[in-house]
């Protein structure tokens, strides 16, 4: 325990990966910037192409997101065109986000930067660190805590 309890100490596990996080965010924004999507934004397309059409809840659950925060992401994919939130057949009270052919583009084009940016990331941390990393930011991820 730090002797100053505002000041997280070098051990802190959420300091480590929170810097962690926002430095390779950064770089993957950087990477990605060509196409006019964040990794956050990437993230969204590419969940709705793989599961389909998904309520805010469902997609935020699947993101492991808060509600607010997704919103506000997904606010400008649909001032685009990326996406549409249209409302669901049998509960019209409950919004469901699809992604449009332009969504789709888009993704195509910013899924070749993310390739690109994956391989420099494997190469300079090692691929077979990069895969201990996610099987073991996976595990955090779906921990009881």
């Amino acid at each position: 325990m730090p002797s100053d309890p505002a000041t997280p100490s070098p051990e802190c596990n959420c300091l480590a990966l929170r810097q962690a996080a926002r430095h390779v965010t950064q770089f993957y924004d950087q990477c990605l910037a060509p196409s006019g999507l964040r990794t956050t934004q990437l993230s969204i397309l590419a969940k709705l192409r793989r599961l389909g059409p998904l309520t805010i809840n469902a997609l935020a659950r699947e993101l492991v997101m808060d509600r607010t925060t997704l919103g506000r992401t997904m606010l400008p994919l649909e001032r685009d065109g990326l996406i549409s939130i249209e409302d669901r057949s049998l509960d019209r009270r409950s919004k469901e986000l699809h992604l449009t052919k332009s969504g789709v583009e888009r993704l195509r084009v910013a899924a070749k930067l993310w390739s690109e940016a994956q391989a420099r990331f494997e190469a300079a941390f090692g691929s077979a660190r990069a895969g201990t990393l996610r099987s073991e930011l996976r595990a955090v991820a779906s921990s009881e805590l």
